[in-house]
């Protein structure tokens, strides 16, 4: 059976709706920069998307061409995820959507190393014909965090995220978001099947202890 994330790391990919506080271990990602609307449609983030998936389903299928990925075994594809921020604003405005600055990225087994994704950004890019220079190899460390599992559609999220503040306040915790530690978002769902209010997408923030 193939590997996957989401079973093998519940602590991080399937939390409860209620905050909990997890210690999260550093990680490669493919990962693309962009700003702007999310909800644009043909717009850039939804083209990284496609580069993203472009890139991953490479690397998932290398074992069924002549590139040999040392250590290798079949996994399934983690979710989609995003890192989030607006310039001079504390916290999130939800209501100015084309002020996002987003890195949506998709986890890398650790096995991929730097010289296996720039063979599958330049496979992909033959492959697929579209450009996948502009994704890079991320490494990420994300450390002390608080998580919950958000239910329906990102314009609620606002509340699921005062409970999570409510939680740090009495557990002796701060957010610690900065340039470097940012708002994290794992998509579950699958928002063109998936009607908003059955949405399932874990927020996760950087905090410290107090």
């Amino acid at each position: 059976m193939a590997f996957d994330f989401k079973k093998e790391y519940k602590e991080f990919y399937m939390p409860k709706n209620k905050p909990v506080i997890v210690n999260v271990p550093e990680a490669n990602y493919i990962a693309l920069r962009g700003e702007g609307n999310p909800n644009e449609e043909g717009g850039s983030y939804q083209q990284a998307i496609g580069v993203l998936y472009a890139i991953a389903y490479t690397l998932r299928m290398s074992y069924k061409t002549d590139y040999k990925i040392e250590g290798f075994f079949e996994y399934v594809v983690p979710p989609l995820e995003g890192f989030w921020w607006q310039d001079d604003i504390d916290g999130v405005n939800y209501a100015d959507k084309d002020s996002f600055h987003w890195i949506s990225v998709i986890r890398l087994p650790d096995f991929v190393n730097e010289k296996d994704f720039e063979w599958a950004v330049e496979t992909a890019t033959k492959k697929k014909k579209i450009d996948c220079s502009s994704a890079e190899f991320l490494t990420i460390d994300e450390g002390l965090c608080v998580q919950i599992m958000h239910l329906g559609s990102f314009d609620d999220e606002p509340a699921t995220v005062a409970l999570m503040d409510e939680y740090l306040k009495q557990n002796g915790y701060a957010n610690d978001m900065n340039s470097q530690r940012l708002h994290h978002e794992i998509y579950l769902s699958d928002a063109r099947k998936v009607t908003p209010e059955k949405w399932k997408t874990v927020i996760r923030h950087p905090i410290r202890k107090i």
